[in-house]
C-alpha cells in the first residue's frame, strides 16, 4: 500500500510541475528569454523557451501539461537514440552523414538567399512581343496532347418553354441574339458564350455530360450545333472550330506555359551573374583564392 500511495504521491507531484511549467511558458516566458532547463540527456538541454511556441492560448491546462510532458519524453528519446548512434555507427558513416548534413545547410542557406535576391530583383513582365517572338521559333515544340474546341453551349432545363426560340438565337449569333439571350440568361442552368476560347475535350465533357469520348467526334466537330437531352437538362452548342491530337497549340492556349518558361530562363541567367559576380566581388576584396599545387 505504501508503494501505491508513494507512487500517486510523485505522479501528483509530476503533474504539478508540469502545471507550472505550462503555467510559466505561457505568461512570464512569453515576455522574456529564460535559459532555467527543464531536462537534460548527457550534456544536451531542454529548455523552457523551446516549448513556448508550440503552447498554444486555445489550449486547455490539461492538454498543455500533456503536451509538455509528451514533447519533453519524446525530446529525451531522440537525443538517447542520437547519442547511441555516434557511439555504435562506423565512422566512415558518421564522417558521411555530417557531409550531408553540412550539405544540406548549406543549400538551404544558398536557396533561401538567392530566391529572395531573385523575388527582389527579377521583372516578371512578358510583353505580347516577346511571347510571339518565343512562340513562333518554338512552334514546332508546341504540338498538341489533347484535342481542343472552340464553342458556345448553353444548358436549359428540361421544362424550358422557349427552347425554340433559343436554338435559333445560338445558331444565328448576331448581336440581337446576344443581347436576347443575355436577357433571359437567368434562366439557363449554364452559359459559355465566349467561344473563341479554346477548351480541352476533357473539359467540355465536364461540363455536358450528354457528350462522352463514344460520342466526341459526332458532336464536337467544326460547324455542328448539337442538342442533347439527359436527365440533368437540355444542351445546346455551336461549335466554331477544332484542333486534334499534333497539332499546333495556339498562342492562346499556351501563353501561360510559354510565360513561364520566358521568366524560367531568365531567373537561370540571373542567377549565373549573380554567381559569377559574386566570385568576381570576392577576388577583388581578396575574400577567395585558389591554391593550386603544380607539383
Amino acid at each position: 500500500m505504501r508503494k501505491v500511495y508513494f507512487v500517486k504521491i510523485v505522479e501528483r507531484y509530476i503533474i504539478v510541475v508540469v502545471a507550472l511549467l505550462v503555467y510559466s511558458c505561457t505568461s512570464y516566458f512569453k515576455d522574456s528569454v529564460d535559459e532555467e532547463p527543464i531536462a537534460r540527456v548527457g550534456e544536451s538541454y531542454l529548455y523552457k523557451n523551446d516549448i513556448v511556441p508550440f503552447i498554444t492560448d486555445d489550449m486547455s491546462a490539461q492538454d498543455s501539461a500533456a503536451f509538455t510532458v509528451n514533447y519533453i519524453n519524446k525530446w529525451a528519446s531522440r537525443q538517447l537514440l542520437l547519442s547511441k548512434s555516434i557511439i555504435n555507427l562506423p565512422e566512415e558513416k558518421l564522417a558521411e552523414y555530417d557531409r550531408l548534413v553540412s550539405d544540406y545547410k548549406t543549400d538551404l542557406y544558398t536557396r533561401a538567399y538567392i530566391e529572395a535576391l531573385v523575388q527582389q530583383s527579377q521583372d516578371t513582365a512578358v510583353s505580347e512581343s516577346q511571347l510571339t517572338s518565343f512562340y513562333d521559333e518554338q512552334k514546332e515544340n508546341f504540338k498538341l496532347n489533347e484535342n481542343l474546341v472552340q464553342l458556345r453551349f448553353v444548358v436549359l432545363p428540361k421544362q424550358f418553354l422557349n427552347k425554340d426560340v433559343v436554338v435559333e438565337k445560338m445558331k444565328n449569333f448576331g448581336e440581337d441574339d446576344k443581347a436576347y439571350l443575355d436577357s433571359i440568361a437567368v434562366q439557363f442552368k449554364k452559359i459559355h458564350f465566349n467561344d473563341s476560347i479554346w477548351v480541352s475535350f476533357s473539359r467540355v465533357m465536364a461540363e455536358i455530360p450528354a457528350i462522352n469520348q463514344t460520342n466526341e467526334n459526332r458532336y464536337l466537330k467544326k460547324s455542328q450545333f448539337f442538342e442533347l437531352e439527359d436527365s440533368l437538362g437540355v444542351y445546346l452548342g455551336r461549335v466554331n472550330n477544332v484542333l486534334k491530337i499534333n497539332d499546333i497549340a495556339p498562342l492562346s492556349y499556351i501563353t501561360p506555359d510559354i510565360k513561364q518558361v520566358i521568366l524560367n530562363r531568365r531567373r537561370q541567367k540571373y542567377i549565373q551573374k549573380l554567381e559569377i559576380d559574386i566570385i568576381d566581388e570576392a577576388i577583388k576584396q581578396n575574400e577567395f583564392e585558389i591554391y593550386i599545387n603544380e607539383n
